[in-house]
């Protein structure tokens, strides 16, 4: 698990359009190696789903259709 500071550095906000920060964040997420993308899509989904996301298997679902 990642620890957030108790208190906000507000020397490193920045103060930009939507644009130029979407433009930076996938030129930083294309160029970051593979481990940390899957541990940041690993940490988000135990955000998101609790632990079981990332313990558990997945499900399958299988839907029998009939043909005419």
């Amino acid at each position: 698990m990642v620890d957030f500071p108790t208190k906000m550095d507000r020397t490193r906000i920045s103060i930009g359009s939507t644009e130029k920060h979407d433009k930076e964040d996938r030129k930083y997420w294309q160029n970051a190696p593979y481990e940390e993308k899957l541990m940041t899509i690993t940490y988000l989904r135990e955000c998101f789903y609790v632990s079981k996301a990332t313990t558990g298997r997945l499900q399958r679902f299988y839907k029998i259709l009939k043909r005419k």
